[in-house]
């Protein structure tokens, strides 16, 4: 498997201590670096100057927004950053939520899967370097009615450009199966992956004429090492709160796409009393409904033997990349976790 991880630069001094984070951790040989954006700071510019920074290292959006920016916009992005990194780039999409994309950047959120298929074919043109002229329903370039003709862009791509999804709904899994290069998941359990997740994703690749080879599995989850069972304990009690958010606090009202991961995953009853109790606005009521087994499932903290015995479980899964959360109060900390995981990733 290759070592993967995920950072968001924001404001203030902790941006430069997240790109020193992810120099040295090109240094201890990870493979991939995903920048994310989420409503903080946007990735491009973040990436820009990573590539920067390093050398060696794979860079990649973790993800951008569809429908924050233009189709076109996002390839001319993803072919600047490209170019500039010598090939370095990955380019990670995503449909985001409908709090994010319509209460924060104010565009409808109704079609999500046909704006990523659009988003997709428009890049894909773009990156062929001929004129761009696309009729859908939800892109239309040029626009209909005006006095705008079909357009080619003056830069080509000098390197081959990955496209990754951001996927969770069957439906999205299906679409990365089809149209990506590679597939950005969370909430993974490989136990349940099967029936959740690769159902689709394997249906989605044979109605292309695809097979599982041909797609980059990247699967994440937070990584710590605990000294012993007490400590995993208390590491365990700790988390709880976290995914009572994503369980109950993400997304809309309507829509949590993790809420909906989870239940496919056989906690449908408990992920619905989570989220119930956290819109009610019982947090701590929401919290004490996870389950230790739901902490533990979907992340890779543990004694160091259990990491490894987990890492093999995802290997035999199916993921071809791990993306790590490394844990720590400190940049050393941090740093520290990563290399043995990605030490232990390799000896796996």
């Amino acid at each position: 498997m290759r070592t993967a991880t995920t950072v968001e630069l924001s404001a203030g001094p902790n941006a430069n201590q997240t790109a020193d984070f992810v120099v040295e951790a090109e240094r201890l040989g990870l493979d991939v670096c995903w920048v994310a954006e989420a409503w903080g700071a946007d990735a491009p510019s973040a990436l820009g100057y990573l590539a920067a920074r390093t050398d060696r290292m794979l860079l990649g959006s973790g993800v951008i927004q569809v429908g924050t920016r233009s189709a076109v916009l996002i390839a001319q992005t993803a072919i600047t950053l490209s170019n500039l990194s010598g090939g370095r780039f990955l380019l990670g999409l995503g449909a985001s939520g409908p709090q994010v994309i319509e209460g924060l950047h104010g565009v409808a959120f109704a079609r999500p899967l046909a704006r990523v298929t659009e988003t997709v074919e428009v890049i894909r043109q773009a990156f062929e370097g001929g004129k761009i002229s696309y009729s859908g329903k939800e892109v239309q370039i040029p626009r209909p009615g005006g006095d705008g003709k079909p357009m080619r862009l003056s830069t080509r791509p000098e390197h081959a450009i990955p496209i990754y999804l951001a996927a969770l709904s069957p439906a999205m899994l299906r679409l990365t199966g089809r149209i990506a290069d590679g597939w950005l998941g969370t909430s993974f359990v490989p136990e349940g992956a099967d029936d959740a997740y690769f159902a689709h994703l394997d249906e989605g690749l044979a109605s292309a004429g695809r097979r599982r080879a041909d797609i980059d599995i990247c699967q994440g989850a937070e990584v710590a090492f605990a000294p012993d069972e007490d400590a995993l304990r208390d590491m365990v009690a700790a988390r709880k709160g976290e995914l009572a958010f994503s369980l109950g606090g993400m997304g809309s009202a309507s829509t949590n796409y993790y809420n909906q991961a989870y239940s496919r995953q056989g906690w449908s009853e408990t992920a619905a009393a989570v989220r119930e109790r956290w819109q009610a606005g019982d947090r701590a009521g929401a919290t004490a409904l996870v389950t230790d087994d739901m902490v533990l499932a979907t992340t890779l903290i543990g004694t160091e033997e259990r990491i490894r015995t987990r890492l093999a479980v995802w290997r035999d899964a199916g993921v071809d990349t791990v993306r790590l959360y490394p844990a720590g109060e400190t940049l050393d900390a941090k740093l520290a976790t990563l290399g043995r995981a990605i030490e232990l990733v390799r000896e796996t």
